[in-house]
């Protein structure tokens, strides 16, 4: 034993050095907002606050149930680069057995990379990080033990969560993907926990389904789940932030990042199968600590009888009473356990705007029977309804660690267009309790002021189109209200505002002439008109711009008659036939 615990010393330095050089060179790569001391581990100063961990967020156990992990570390010597030109003649990279990423693995990881670029491109996700991460869970799904569709041949699981040497967490999927209805485990080659998955999970692969066995759909899940909230990782305190959420433990967070910094070295890939698989974890593999082997006792020490006086036998010592074993008293409840009902905290009904975010949170309290408040008591928040809001993370579900006043707050809800009503549920992870529902409405964009941007009259001549575009801004609150409906109208007069029958109007796609067409302000709040045309009628005309809000502009529109072209002078040979034609004819004489 003591050679064996030698032996993970020693490779514990090693494993140190190659943390602190891959911290060193996140560093130095990255912002310039991580520092480490010689050892790899962050400072003080630097140390993950509770948001950069994820705790206070939902994420106090992180994806995984903050499971065990492989802590293998990277070897010294860096992969040989892979190939950037892109040739398919070029041969592959090759390497060390550790830089090998299986075949269906590496795929999903980039196609991971390629649906988040298009879905969060402010994350800028790199499929290296992914692969960091699938190492350390599960070795690359056990070296890539999937079948062609991504799937694990044999399914890779957590150790059960109950909280002996791990987190306790209840079933919450009746043993639907882990086979537990008991307690949780983490499932796939992503290791996400049930409850996690439950919001997080994607269909990776287009087959329809969300499977956490799936290396598709697990990868592209972990991308989602590290990018919520924002999170950079072009960053180092995003992607710190991310990683620390994932299993918040720094160990685990300088592994991943040596692993990161090692894959974007180089990699190549290999066969289905034959990957390298880490040979240790965290718990190491068996969730037991090393035991030292004990050491004699000098003599004198306390607990250790005294020698009696030369030549005097020592008195026997006289055996303690039998002492009657205590009864094992009952196991405290946990604070799950404890939960009668949810109570309102925080706003208990919201209303926001289209595409924009609430400056309120709905907001739940754990309580027992008797009202007293519950702390550390994890709380699911979902949006349930027809509608396309999401929270601030882009996720319609959130788990939320109630605080020490037993209050859970939703994160902020980012509206969608799509306006209605809807609601956002709480309940109680691992208890049954009752449901307690918050109302949740979105309205319509809005504004509150139209403006003109220019000055020019909009005169017209019957017959013509007017030369002046009509241009006018709408603002709501003194800022610009973009993608706000409106409808710009011909109206008889100020009093009716019924559509004209005469006078300018608009064409349609065919060149027909309408007077009202409905419209959307851009993003600027701006909102350019079609060319107006009139026809024969002359005459003053008034034109009637409003929005969703009630935001009203009339503007005045003026067409002119035609003016008639003047009676060309006659030509000299008409002036004398006219001339001719009018002298009186001669009479005759004699008669």
């Amino acid at each position: 034993m003591s050679a064996h615990f030698g032996t993970r010393l020693r490779k514990g330095a090693v494993n140190t050095t190659v943390a602190a050089l891959a911290v060193a060179a996140l560093a130095a790569s990255q912002a310039p907002d991580v520092t480490a001391d010689g050892h790899g581990r962050q400072t003080a100063a630097d140390a993950p606050s509770a948001a950069d961990s994820g705790t206070g967020t939902g994420a106090e156990s992180g994806a995984t149930g903050n499971s065990p992990y492989y802590t293998d570390l990277p070897p010294l010597n860096s992969p040989n680069p892979a190939p950037s030109d892109g040739s398919s003649t070029t041969p592959a990279a090759t390497g060390t057995n550790e830089a090998g990423i299986p075949a269906t693995v590496l795929d999903a990881y980039k196609k991971a990379e390629a649906a988040l670029a298009q879905a969060k491109p402010g994350c800028n996700m790199p499929w290296q990080l992914l692969a960091a991460i699938g190492n350390v869970e599960s070795g690359q799904a056990g070296g890539g033990n999937v079948s062609a569709d991504g799937t694990t041949i044999t399914p890779i699981l957590g150790p059960v969560l109950n909280g002996v040497g791990f987190a306790n967490i209840s079933d919450t999927d009746n043993g639907a993907y882990d086979g537990d209805s008991t307690y949780d485990r983490a499932v796939g080659p992503m290791q996400f926990i049930p409850s996690t998955w439950a919001w997080a999970g994607r269909d990776g692969n287009g087959d329809g389904k969300k499977d956490p066995n799936n290396i598709y759909d697990a990868a592209l899940a972990a991308g989602h789940y590290l990018c919520r909230y924002d999170w950079d990782m072009s960053s180092t305190s995003g992607m710190r932030s991310a990683i620390l959420s994932y299993n918040n433990s720094t160990d685990y967070l300088n592994t991943v990042l040596s692993w990161l910094e090692y894959y974007r070295k180089g990699t190549h890939e290999v066969p289905d199968g034959s990957g390298s698989v880490p040979g240790n974890r965290s718990d190491d593999g068996t969730g037991s600590t090393p035991t030292l082997p004990s050491v004699p006792t000098a003599p004198g020490t306390p607990g250790t009888p005294a020698p009696g006086k030369p030549g005097t036998p020592a008195k026997p010592s006289t055996p303690p009473k039998p002492s009657t074993p205590p009864k094992p008293s009952p196991p405290a409840p946990t604070p799950t356990e404890t939960v009668d009902h949810l109570e309102y905290a925080g706003a208990t009904s919201l209303t926001v705007t289209a595409g924009s975010t609430s400056a309120d949170r709905v907001g739940t309290r754990a309580e027992t029977a008797a009202g007293k408040t519950v702390a550390k008591v994890r709380i699911r928040f979902t949006i349930v309804g027809d509608t396309d809001t999401t929270f601030t993370g882009g996720e319609t579900v959130a788990v939320i660690a109630t605080d020490s006043k037993g209050v859970a707050l939703a994160p902020a809800l980012r509206a969608g267009e799509k306006t209605g009503d809807f609601t956002v549920r709480a309940t109680v992870l691992g208890r049954t309790v009752t449901a307690l529902d918050h109302k949740a409405t979105v309205t319509a964009r809005a504004a509150d002021a139209l403006a003109r941007t220019g000055d020019a009259a909009l005169t017209c001549t019957a017959g013509g189109e007017f030369a002046t575009q009509v241009e006018v801004k709408a603002t709501y609150k003194g800022a610009a209200a973009g993608k706000v409906a409106a409808t710009a109208t011909l109206v008889k007069s100020a009093d009716d505002q019924s559509t004209n029958d005469k006078g300018p109007y608009f064409k349609d796609a065919a060149g027909n002439p309408v007077r009202t067409l409905d419209l959307r302000t851009d993003a600027n709040g701006l909102l350019a008109l079609p060319t107006l045309y009139a026809d024969d009628t002359a005459g003053p005309y008034l034109l009637r711009i409003t929005t969703t809000g009630g935001a009203t502009l009339t503007l005045e529109l003026t067409v002119t008659a035609a003016t008639p072209d003047p009676t060309p002078d006659p030509s000299p040979s008409e002036s004398a036939s006219s001339s001719a034609s009018t002298e009186p004819e001669p009479t005759a004489s004699g008669s």
